[in-house]
């Protein structure tokens, strides 16, 4: 049957609605798992997120949702999540982090050893980033770079294996 005003059959936007069912599948088993970290003010000397872990598959789509429930006004504390590649020397980053407030503790010289991140959460605030997971299996940190946090505890382990 032939649609006289557009031209189109029935069987073409039939086939048009069945060649689309797997494009939307498909984007929807793209879709980013959430992993939800929560920070919060010291624990004595003690600071850490929710998680210490985050195992993922290589080129896994992730979405990292960063929620402060701290009381600490955000001028004096805020938190922040940075992935680093692998091999990034750590105490090097988190010494120019500390002397990169103008930056948001995000050292420029250090951009390029940084795989994902998310800016900085005062109390109540939230904010998210989605990448891609590296594909090489191994460790890599994440850590906040606000000053001394690093040292506090505030780092962990994105797990990269199949």
């Amino acid at each position: 049957m032939v649609n006289v005003r557009s031209g189109i059959s029935a069987a073409l936007v039939a086939a048009a609605f069945v060649a689309a069912a797997p494009v939307a599948q498909l984007e929807a088993r793209q879709a980013p798992r959430t992993v939800t970290l929560t920070v919060t003010d010291p624990v004595g000397e003690k600071m850490s997120y929710s998680l210490k872990q985050i195992v993922v598959k290589p080129g896994e789509k992730i979405k990292v949702r960063l929620i402060s429930v701290a009381q600490t006004p955000k001028i004096v504390m805020a938190h922040n999540f940075v992935l680093l590649k692998a091999g990034t020397d750590i105490k090097k980053f988190t010494d120019a982090a500390a002397n990169a407030r103008a930056t948001d503790f995000i050292p420029p010289a250090f951009k390029s050893s940084i795989l994902a991140q998310v800016g900085m959460v005062g109390p109540g605030e939230s904010m998210e980033v989605v990448f891609t997971a590296p594909t090489v299996v191994g460790k890599y940190t994440f850590l906040c770079s606000f000053a001394g946090h690093y040292a506090a505890g505030m780092w962990g382990d994105l797990i990269v294996k199949k």
